[in-house]
Protein backbone atom coordinates (compact mmCIF):
# COMPACT_ATOMS: atom_id res chain seq x y z
CA UNK A 1 0.00 0.00 0.00
CA UNK A 2 1.45 3.36 -1.02
CA UNK A 3 1.73 6.32 1.29
CA UNK A 4 -0.89 9.01 1.01
CA UNK A 5 0.07 12.55 0.06
CA UNK A 6 -0.83 13.65 3.60
CA UNK A 7 1.44 10.99 5.07
CA UNK A 8 4.32 12.02 2.77
CA UNK A 9 3.91 15.67 3.80
CA UNK A 10 4.12 14.64 7.47
CA UNK A 11 7.32 12.65 6.82
CA UNK A 12 8.91 15.57 4.95
CA UNK A 13 7.91 18.00 7.73
CA UNK A 14 9.41 15.64 10.33
CA UNK A 15 12.64 15.37 8.32
CA UNK A 16 12.83 19.15 7.93
CA UNK A 17 12.46 19.57 11.70
CA UNK A 18 15.21 17.02 12.37
CA UNK A 19 17.53 18.62 9.79
CA UNK A 20 16.94 22.06 11.31
CA UNK A 21 18.21 20.77 14.67
CA UNK A 22 20.95 18.47 13.36
CA UNK A 23 24.63 19.30 13.25
CA UNK A 24 25.61 16.27 11.17
CA UNK A 25 23.92 13.85 8.81
CA UNK A 26 25.27 10.43 7.87
CA UNK A 27 23.89 8.33 5.06
CA UNK A 28 24.03 4.60 5.73
CA UNK A 29 23.18 1.72 3.42
CA UNK A 30 20.90 -0.39 5.63
CA UNK A 31 20.39 -3.25 3.15
CA UNK A 32 20.56 -6.59 4.95
CA UNK A 33 19.78 -5.26 8.43
CA UNK A 34 16.98 -6.98 10.33
CA UNK A 35 14.30 -5.09 12.23
CA UNK A 36 16.01 -6.13 15.48
CA UNK A 37 19.37 -4.78 14.24
CA UNK A 38 17.78 -1.48 13.16
CA UNK A 39 16.19 -1.22 16.61
CA UNK A 40 19.61 -1.85 18.20
CA UNK A 41 21.16 0.88 16.04
CA UNK A 42 18.42 3.35 16.98
CA UNK A 43 18.94 2.61 20.69
CA UNK A 44 22.70 3.12 20.42
CA UNK A 45 22.21 6.39 18.57
CA UNK A 46 19.58 7.75 20.97
CA UNK A 47 22.13 7.50 23.79
CA UNK A 48 24.31 9.91 21.76
CA UNK A 49 21.65 12.37 20.55
CA UNK A 50 21.38 10.65 17.18
CA UNK A 51 18.23 9.70 15.30
CA UNK A 52 18.03 7.06 12.59
CA UNK A 53 15.34 7.56 9.94
CA UNK A 54 14.62 5.21 7.08
CA UNK A 55 12.80 6.99 4.31
CA UNK A 56 12.69 7.22 0.55
CA UNK A 57 15.36 9.32 -1.10
CA UNK A 58 12.66 11.39 -2.83
CA UNK A 59 11.21 12.45 0.53
CA UNK A 60 14.67 13.35 1.89
CA UNK A 61 15.30 15.32 -1.32
CA UNK A 62 12.14 17.34 -0.67
CA UNK A 63 13.26 18.03 2.91
CA UNK A 64 16.77 19.18 1.93
CA UNK A 65 15.57 21.34 -0.99
CA UNK A 66 13.88 23.62 1.49
CA UNK A 67 16.99 23.84 3.67
CA UNK A 68 20.02 24.82 1.55
CA UNK A 69 22.50 23.93 4.30
CA UNK A 70 21.93 20.25 3.52
CA UNK A 71 21.93 20.43 -0.30
CA UNK A 72 25.32 18.65 -0.59
CA UNK A 73 23.65 15.57 0.90
CA UNK A 74 21.81 15.04 -2.38
CA UNK A 75 24.81 13.38 -4.04
CA UNK A 76 24.50 10.50 -1.52
CA UNK A 77 20.81 9.82 -2.16
CA UNK A 78 20.99 6.59 -4.13
CA UNK A 79 19.98 3.07 -3.14
CA UNK A 80 18.56 1.99 0.21
CA UNK A 81 19.39 4.63 2.79
CA UNK A 82 18.99 5.20 6.47
CA UNK A 83 19.71 8.73 7.62
CA UNK A 84 21.50 9.29 10.90
CA UNK A 85 20.91 12.84 12.08
CA UNK A 86 23.00 14.01 15.02
CA UNK A 87 22.54 16.92 17.38
CA UNK A 88 25.20 17.54 20.02
CA UNK A 89 27.72 14.76 20.60
CA UNK A 90 28.76 14.19 16.98
CA UNK A 91 31.79 12.11 17.97
CA UNK A 92 29.73 9.88 20.26
CA UNK A 93 27.08 9.23 17.62
CA UNK A 94 29.65 8.41 14.91
CA UNK A 95 31.44 6.14 17.41
CA UNK A 96 28.13 4.38 18.19
CA UNK A 97 27.41 3.88 14.48
CA UNK A 98 30.93 2.52 13.85
CA UNK A 99 30.64 0.13 16.82
CA UNK A 100 27.27 -1.10 15.51
CA UNK A 101 28.75 -1.67 12.03
CA UNK A 102 31.72 -3.52 13.52
CA UNK A 103 29.47 -5.72 15.70
CA UNK A 104 26.99 -6.61 12.94
CA UNK A 105 29.48 -6.61 10.06
CA UNK A 106 26.62 -5.12 8.05
CA UNK A 107 25.73 -1.73 6.64
CA UNK A 108 28.11 0.78 5.20
CA UNK A 109 28.41 4.51 5.67
CA UNK A 110 28.02 6.11 2.25
CA UNK A 111 29.04 9.53 3.50
CA UNK A 112 28.33 12.34 5.89
CA UNK A 113 27.67 16.04 5.81
CA UNK A 114 29.00 18.26 8.58
CA UNK A 115 28.79 22.06 8.50
CA UNK A 116 27.86 21.96 4.80
CA UNK A 117 30.89 19.85 3.83
CA UNK A 118 30.80 16.28 2.56
CA UNK A 119 33.21 14.20 4.64
CA UNK A 120 35.50 11.48 3.36
CA UNK A 121 35.61 8.11 5.08
CA UNK A 122 38.92 9.13 6.73
CA UNK A 123 37.32 12.30 8.10
CA UNK A 124 34.38 10.29 9.47
CA UNK A 125 36.85 7.90 11.15
CA UNK A 126 38.73 10.87 12.63
CA UNK A 127 35.49 12.16 14.16
CA UNK A 128 34.81 8.70 15.61
CA UNK A 129 38.24 8.75 17.25
CA UNK A 130 37.63 12.06 19.03
CA UNK A 131 37.17 11.85 22.79
CA UNK A 132 33.58 12.12 24.00
CA UNK A 133 32.18 15.44 25.13
CA UNK A 134 32.39 14.27 28.75
CA UNK A 135 36.06 13.29 28.35
CA UNK A 136 36.85 16.68 26.79
CA UNK A 137 35.05 18.48 29.61
CA UNK A 138 37.00 16.44 32.18
CA UNK A 139 40.29 17.31 30.41
CA UNK A 140 39.39 21.01 30.38
CA UNK A 141 38.35 20.90 34.05
CA UNK A 142 41.63 19.14 34.89
CA UNK A 143 43.64 21.77 33.03
CA UNK A 144 41.75 24.61 34.74
CA UNK A 145 42.26 22.93 38.12
CA UNK A 146 46.02 22.56 37.47
CA UNK A 147 46.33 26.24 36.53
CA UNK A 148 44.30 27.28 39.58
CA UNK A 149 46.53 25.17 41.83
CA UNK A 150 49.68 26.77 40.39
CA UNK A 151 48.20 30.25 40.85
CA UNK A 152 47.23 29.44 44.44
CA UNK A 153 50.73 28.13 45.19
CA UNK A 154 52.23 31.25 43.59
CA UNK A 155 49.97 33.53 45.63
CA UNK A 156 50.86 31.64 48.82
CA UNK A 157 54.56 32.07 48.02
CA UNK A 158 54.28 35.88 47.79
CA UNK A 159 53.94 36.57 51.56
CA UNK A 160 56.73 34.13 52.47
CA UNK A 161 58.91 35.63 49.74
CA UNK A 162 58.27 39.13 51.07
CA UNK A 163 59.01 37.92 54.60
CA UNK A 164 62.32 36.38 53.45
CA UNK A 165 63.26 39.59 51.63
CA UNK A 166 62.45 41.70 54.66
CA UNK A 167 64.38 39.32 56.89
CA UNK A 168 67.43 39.52 54.55
CA UNK A 169 67.18 43.31 54.53
CA UNK A 170 67.03 43.43 58.33
CA UNK A 171 70.00 41.04 58.61
CA UNK A 172 72.03 43.16 56.14
CA UNK A 173 71.15 46.30 58.10
CA UNK A 174 72.37 44.71 61.32
CA UNK A 175 75.77 43.77 59.92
Amino acid sequence: MGRTLENKKEIVADLKGLLKEAEMALVVDYKGLSIKEMSDLRTRLQENNGVCKVTKNTLMRQAIHENGAWSNLESLLTGTNAFVLVKGDVGGAVKALRAFQKDTKKSETKGALFEGKLLSDDEIKAIANLPSREALMAQIAGAINAVATKVAIGINEVPSGIARSLNQHVEQGES
